[in-house]
């Protein structure tokens, strides 16, 4: 098996990690690996857009106030601040790459979404993470000291456990991966590594993110000794196109924050007033998806309304052209027709604990965007925060290797990838199976609303299958499928643990047993 040396090592190609690409590529040596096509990320399906103080009437003290409001006051205030008064910049940047923006009489277009107290959203129409994707894609392409290597599944950290003269440290010098294409795994070795690799949405049957967000980076931190936190603070974006064929196509927040109203299609009625009276369809994320879900299990519905088409066919063709043309192709004209919408898995607001550097635990790994808990989301992310945060964190931790670049080490003698010992199965159908399993138990058991016997329910299940996952990887060829599986695994492992340390209802957390917030917020910290 082969080994290949670089200056820094990037995994995941979306707006976190080519945000740290382009930063550290001024001066040094980067490789990008990507699972899957460049643009498979998170990044490019984000509709919403990007949150900044840019209007006349706005200030940072509003975004982080309605940042912490959401974040049921688990946010690190000093995180909040960081991110939010670098936000403007991020766009200027942006701008810059040649990210089209929408316009009024040349000034940027403020949208307005859930939790948000003013009009802050940067957008580009309701495609703006694609419009960020290709930007920062192009970018990345013309630069020649980044190379771009797509179609690498990372099966776990390289650390001192795997040096030839074994240290035993959890100092990380890059990354295991295999070629999908050849099949082969290749060592690759780094002095510094940049985990971007986003969240872990599919451990969930129903999701908004894309097929390869299956906590890959989460779990290969966890393995090689770094904390997680707040795993059990998982984002449940309200409205998801309910559709039998379509089953992870989002409804931008802004359809909401331009108008969108939520019905009952059962009653005809709007219902968000018996749930939050004040703020209405404009409720944080974890309000809106609790009112959704209550409706649904009270009248045994399968899906609400959404319906904008009050607002006037042009209106919705020109804030929606995206959304509209995806409706139109499945028989729904949002102009004259409410749409269909459920509850889906959206954000994973847990994960590598980092510091406002955008360092782990771990020596020589730096980590940015969803696959982080960086302290900014809480206990529920803000609506288009998500975007900021990557640009932010991307940047902080290009610039704190660069700043240290000198006291780090060049790395020693890594072992090869062995694959001596391993044999093809010709029973992948149980790798399908647990698949489907823990989606299913996570769903049900894991989900929106909680319970302990639920979550005990689900710890029992994890654990049963967690025999069987290791047996199957200790024996067999690695392959995408397999190292998804196990990853997944434990990431499910560590919402249910999170989940069940904590005795109180915050956020996205919200269980029956104990319905009451504590006094005082704390976050719930993992320990290898």
């Amino acid at each position: 098996m082969t080994a290949e040396t670089h200056d820094v090592l990037v995994i995941g190609s979306g707006a976190a990690g080519l945000t740290a690409a382009l930063a550290l590529a001024e001066t040094k040596r980067v490789l990008v690996l990507a699972k899957g096509a460049l643009t498979g990320g998170s990044t490019a399906w984000a509709q919403g857009g990007i949150a900044a103080v840019l209007d006349a009437g706005d200030t940072f003290e509003n975004h982080v106030r309605d940042t912490m409001v959401a974040g049921a006051g688990l946010n690190d205030r000093d995180v909040v601040e960081y991110v939010i008064s670098r936000a403007p910049a991020s766009i200027d940047r942006l701008s810059e790459l040649g990210v089209p923006f929408n316009r009024e009489s040349g000034d940027l277009h403020l949208t307005r979404e859930g939790g948000h107290s003013h009009r802050r959203i940067v957008h580009v129409n309701d495609a703006t993470g694609w419009a960020v994707q290709e930007a920062l894609l192009k970018a990345a392409e013309a630069n020649p000291n980044i190379t771009l290597l797509p179609g690498q599944t990372c099966i776990d950290l390289v650390t001192g456990h795997h040096q030839e003269q074994f240290s035993g440290s959890g100092r990380v010098w890059g990354a295991y991966a295999l070629d999908e294409a050849s099949g082969e795994v290749v060592t690759h070795v780094a002095r510094a590594t940049v985990l971007a690799s986003g969240g872990a949405g599919r451990v969930y049957r129903f999701s908004t993110a894309p097929r390869g967000a299956t906590g890959d980076g989460i779990a290969m931190a966890w393995r090689a000794g770094a904390r997680v936190s707040n795993m059990e603070m998982m984002q449940f974006h309200p409205t998801c196109l309910y559709n039998l064929e379509v089953k992870n196509f989002l409804i931008t927040e802004a359809v909401r924050g331009e108008g969108g109203r939520l019905i009952n299609p059962r009653t005809g009625k709007r219902f968000m007033e018996y749930y939050d009276p004040e703020r209405m369809e404009l409720a944080p994320r974890d309000v809106v998806a609790r009112a959704i879900d209550a409706e649904i299990k009270r009248f045994g519905l399968d899906f609400v309304h959404l319906d904008i088409s009050h607002m006037g066919a042009d209106f919705v063709k020109q804030h929606f052209p995206t959304i509209y043309d995806k409706l139109i192709g499945l028989g729904i004209d949002m102009t004259r027709q409410p749409i269909p919408v459920v509850p889906a898995q959206h954000y994973t607001c847990g994960g590598v604990v980092i510091d406002l550097a955008g360092r782990s635990d771990l020596p020589g790994l730096w980590a940015a965007g969803e696959v982080t808990e960086s302290g900014l989301h809480g206990a529920n992310r803000l609506a288009s925060n998500s975007l900021l945060e990557c640009f932010v964190f991307g940047e902080a931790a290009a610039s704190d290797i660069l700043a240290h670049w000198d006291e780090l080490e060049d790395p020693p003698a890594i072992r090869a990838w062995d694959a001596s010992r391993v044999t093809d199965s010709d029973e992948e159908v149980v790798i399908k199976q647990n698949w489907t399993e823990i989606r299913r138990f996570m769903w049900n058991y894991v989900g929106i609303v909680r319970t302990t016997k639920r979550l005990e329910r689900a710890a029992h299940r994890i654990a049963m299958l967690g025999q069987e996952i290791d047996d199957y990887y200790g024996s067999f060829r690695v392959t995408t499928d397999l190292i998804e599986l196990r990853n997944l695994h434990q990431a499910a492992d560590l919402i249910v643990q999170s989940a069940l340390k904590r005795h109180e209802s915050r956020g996205l957390h919200y269980t029956l047993d104990y319905p009451e917030t504590a006094d005082e917020p704390r976050d719930t910290v993992l320990v290898p």
